[in-house]
């Protein structure tokens, strides 16, 4: 017990009275009590464990039954859902939600005033098999797009082509390669257009002969000759000819690749909710879960109770309560009321 008590010549009733004013649900039984407040803190750590698990399992749903995969898309083409997820486990089963088609509408780059990469974006819609748009967005590094289950994050980004004019022709594309090394954060693409080609007579071969075009954002491409000698830099969009291997060419775009991450995990919305529960489970848990116990035997009310926490507070909240029983007063102790009036023959007279 945290605390206890007696009082001479209380009533069991009075003690009753005054603990639902403190808001205890209090239960009599002939001459005993009980009493209690605070019944949700003695609960609260239970639905704490109850949370954890609801997390445990979502997490579980989530590694078990979950799809993710990642794609490399180039400007102006689709990525089909079904195709790039891949399910994490033997248990994940595909959905309908999965049937769509994410069509990339444009990526592009924005830059710090010394040239390196800020933040890079992707405008993204997302259709059913009928063609049907159901949701656009665009997104960029920590920006996702989420849709009907399925989060798309923007994780990285490539160049895939080059579009060129040669002497004034039609436009072109040409393929562009990542060159970049292993263990560098450099990223650097290039391209081949050929020329010609060239005969070893020593080794009796041929060799093809052309012009390299080399980028490292989508701002400029650097040309250079068959022999490998620099021969310029050109900004694509310029319209600005170059003349290089007997050619005038012209660089109009830098096609840009979206490096997408897809997840599907069906288990988030019950860690959510258990991490929800989690913390309200907890803060409920500090509520103090007080109980009182009271037996009067004879004249004499014993009283004793305890409580889970705050326990001064409750020592003094049971003391408050203890000073407010009224004692019981017996007849035979009660003062007087009405004294003997006077004898006729003691009254004064009037001469």
């Amino acid at each position: 017990m945290d605390f206890s008590d007696s009082l001479e010549r209380a009533q069991l009733a009075d003690l009753a009275t005054l603990l639902m004013r403190e808001d205890y649900q209090v239960f009599q039984k002939g001459s005993s009590l009980y009493a209690f407040k605070g019944l949700v803190g003695r609960l609260a750590p239970i639905g704490v464990h109850a949370a954890l698990l609801l997390v445990m399992a979502g997490g579980c749903y989530s590694a078990l039954g979950g799809f993710q995969g990642t794609t490399m898309t180039p400007q102006g083409l689709d990525v089909v859902v079904p195709t790039a997820l891949q399910g994490n486990s033997i248990f994940a089963r595909p959905t309908t939600a999965m049937n769509m088609l994410v069509h990339v509408n444009r990526f592009y780059i924005e830059y710090r005033p010394n040239g390196e990469v800020k933040q890079f974006f992707s405008d993204l819609s997302v259709t059913d098999l009928y063609g049907r748009e159901l949701q656009r967005k665009t997104i960029s590094v920590n920006d996702p797009l989420r849709c009907q289950g399925v989060t798309m994050y923007q994780t990285d980004w490539a160049i895939s082509a080059v579009q060129l004019r040669s002497d004034g022709g039609e436009p072109f594309k040409l393929p562009m390669a990542s060159l970049q090394e292993p263990g560098s954060s450099q990223k650097l693409f290039g391209t081949f257009l050929p020329t010609g080609e060239e005969e070893n007579a020593a080794e009796g071969e041929t060799t093809t002969t052309g012009i390299s075009i080399l980028a490292r954002d989508l701002q400029n491409v650097v040309i250079y000759d068959s022999k490998g000698e620099f021969v310029g830099v050109r900004r694509p969009g310029s319209n600005r000819p170059i003349t290089v291997e007997g050619r005038k060419l012209v660089v109009d775009e830098l096609i840009g690749s979206t490096g997408l991450e897809l997840k599907m995990d069906p288990g988030v919305p019950y860690v959510y909710a258990g991490f929800g529960a989690l913390m309200l489970t907890t803060a409920i848990s500090y509520l103090s879960h007080s109980q009182v116990w009271a037996v009067r035997v004879g004249s004499t009310l014993f009283v004793g109770g305890r409580s889970n926490r705050a326990k001064l507070t409750f020592e003094q909240e049971m003391n408050a309560v203890l000073d407010q029983v009224p004692e019981v007063v017996t007849a035979s102790e009660a003062p007087a009321l009405v004294t003997a009036a006077p004898a006729l023959s003691d009254r004064p007279t009037v001469d």
